[in-house]
């Protein structure tokens, strides 16, 4: 096996240890992408992939690589079956196998060439390019009318708002077991016991 070959070969195996991840609320960070995801195995790398046409406070999406296909595996099943809220979002974060498409160092597959030159407008070919031009600008717009349509600023509020309300229960939470320990710490639980008789752990 050549270079080339063994690069490649590389690489496909580094797409089936990721996942993709989508739906992601815009205040997940990579701490908690990697939290979450650590349970099913050892999170190796995780990247956002940019929103080029969308420059909003919108769901993101992400890819994690994992130590190995398996468990990669396991989060596309776990995710597909069971709903997985990260950081208050009100709708389910999606996972699905990765795709070669999806990463920016994908390699030469050995044996492919690719070969590229200006068309002149009489080319046969040239009218399939111009459609296809007039199609990514149709897609950008239909992307973005829909998320205006399906995201709109209410809905993302909404969701601002949950994440703080989480928040603020975790606080909470934390502020009675610091409290609870404190009691158990510095004695008080003890002399509480003999106070009322009972039995102190």
């Amino acid at each position: 096996m050549d270079s080339e070959e063994a690069e490649y070969a590389a690489f496909e195996e580094k797409v089936r240890r990721n996942v993709y991840i989508n739906n992601l609320s815009p205040q997940v960070t990579e701490a908690v992408l990697r939290t979450t995801l650590n349970q099913f195995g050892n999170v190796e790398k995780v990247q956002f992939i940019p929103n080029y046409t969308e420059p909003r406070n919108i769901p993101r999406c992400a890819l994690v690589e994992m130590e190995n296909s398996k468990q990669a595996k396991q989060i596309v099943s776990e995710m597909g079956n069971f709903p997985f809220m990260m950081s208050g979002m009100p709708r389910p974060v999606r996972a699905r196998a990765a795709e070669m498409e999806m990463f920016d160092d994908h390699p030469r597959k050995p044996g492919r060439k690719i070969k590229f030159h200006w068309l002149d407008p009489q080319d046969p070919d040239f009218k399939v390019a111009k459609e296809l031009k007039f199609l990514t600008r149709k897609h950008a717009a239909e992307s973005s009318f829909a998320l205006k349509y399906f995201l709109s600023e209410a809905q993302l509020a909404q969701e601002e708002k949950l994440a703080n309300k989480q928040a603020e229960t975790l606080k909470a939470n934390y502020e009675k077991y610091k409290l609870i320990e404190g009691v158990l710490n510095d004695g008080s639980a003890n002399r509480l016991a003999r106070h009322y008789n009972m039995k102190s752990l």
